[in-house]
């Protein structure tokens, strides 16, 4: 059976964003390589860039792993974020709906209240401070 995972892609960010991400669900990185870390030392790139992440991993529970790396701008990357994306989260209970609602907000900006919906579910989404769009779906 596959395996669904998450891939995103910040501008410089991704260290502080799989920090905060971190923070929020515990764990520890899988991976985490930057581009100096690439076959020569990513000389290719410029010193600033050799800084940022090529590769991170967090594993969020069961089989899923949100995954990221930083766009580099010298080989002609544009990051531009958009609203097509969400990650859902289907929490085990309420209390973990909460939290994970509370600290992914935290600093970020509520779209939708946590609250329980007319087809059966505890459900918010928000936008955390990186600019990554969150759904919190909880079927009671």
């Amino acid at each position: 059976m596959a395996t669904l995972s998450t891939y995103l892609n910040f501008d410089g960010t991704a260290e502080a964003a799989f920090n905060f991400y971190k923070s929020v669900f515990g764990g520890e990185f899988q991976t985490l390589q930057y581009i100096k870390d690439m076959p020569g030392g990513g000389s290719n790139f410029t010193e600033a860039e050799r800084s940022r992440v090529m590769h991170v991993s967090l594993p969020i529970g069961g089989d899923s792993i949100l995954m990221a790396s930083d766009i580099l701008p010298s080989v002609g990357h544009r990051l531009t974020v958009g609203n097509n994306t969400h990650i859902n989260i289907t929490p085990k209970d309420e209390s973990e709906a909460k939290r994970l609602f509370d600290a992914l907000s935290n600093g970020g900006q509520i779209t939708m209240p946590l609250e329980k919906m007319f087809w059966g579910s505890l459900f918010g989404t928000c936008t955390d401070k990186f600019g990554i769009q969150w759904m919190i779906n909880l079927p009671l």
